[in-house]
């Protein structure tokens, strides 16, 4: 069985890559993966905590002055 908090965390995100994500035109992610898939990834990966950290230091650095490029899950 899944952890309760890694399920969750995982369903909204895709929750959002499908319904508000295509709702921002013009608008993307300079990164590869996007920010929401490396979310994914990382709380598959690492659990909840460790995973959810990891990607909330993600989006902090996605940002106007970033230089995006490509940036797997360590």
């Amino acid at each position: 069985m899944k952890e309760p908090g890694k399920f969750v965390m995982i369903r909204g995100i895709r929750l959002y890559q499908k319904y508000l994500s295509p709702l921002k035109r013009g608008v993307r992610c300079p990164y590869l993966p996007t920010c929401s898939q490396y979310a994914v990834e990382a709380i598959e990966k690492y659990g909840a905590v460790k995973g959810g950290l990891l990607a909330s230091w993600r989006i902090l650095r996605c940002n106007p002055l970033s230089h995006g490029g490509i940036d797997p899950v360590p």
